[in-house]
C-alpha cells in the first residue's frame, strides 16, 4: 500500500513538472494606454501655472516637458482643470475664506 501511494505521489510530481515545462514562459502585458491625464496643483512651487493656464507657447513647452518626463511623446492638451476633472478633496475644516486654487491639467499622449 505504501508503495502505491509513493508511486502515485511520484507520478504527480513528474506530471506537475512536465505541465510547468509546457506552459509558455513569456508574461502577458496589458496594452499601454494611449493617453494619460495628470492633475497638478496650481501652487505646486514650480511656477508653471501662469504658462499652462494661458495656453501660450510657454505652456506648450512646459506641458511637453512634463509629458516627456513621464515617458510620453508630447502633450495633447493642457490648461485649467474643469470641475468635472477633480473632486473636492479639501477638508471643510479649513478656516480661510479664499477658495482653493483650481488645479492644472495636462493630457499626455504618444
Amino acid at each position: 500500500m505504501r508503495r502505491a501511494i509513493a508511486l502515485v505521489g511520484l507520478l504527480g510530481i513528474i506530471g506537475g513538472g512536465l505541465s510547468l515545462a509546457i506552459l509558455p514562459t513569456t508574461k502577458t502585458k496589458a496594452a499601454p494606454s494611449d493617453q494619460r491625464t495628470f492633475l497638478i496643483p496650481a501652487g505646486d512651487g514650480y511656477g508653471v501655472a501662469d504658462c499652462i493656464s494661458s495656453k501660450s507657447e510657454c505652456g506648450r513647452i512646459v506641458a511637453n516637458a512634463w509629458c516627456e518626463s513621464k515617458g510620453f511623446a508630447r502633450a495633447s492638451a493642457f490648461g485649467l482643470a474643469s470641475r468635472e476633472d477633480f473632486t473636492g478633496s479639501v477638508s471643510k475644516a479649513k478656516t480661510s475664506s479664499a477658495p482653493p486654487e483650481q488645479p492644472l491639467v495636462i493630457t499626455c499622449g504618444e
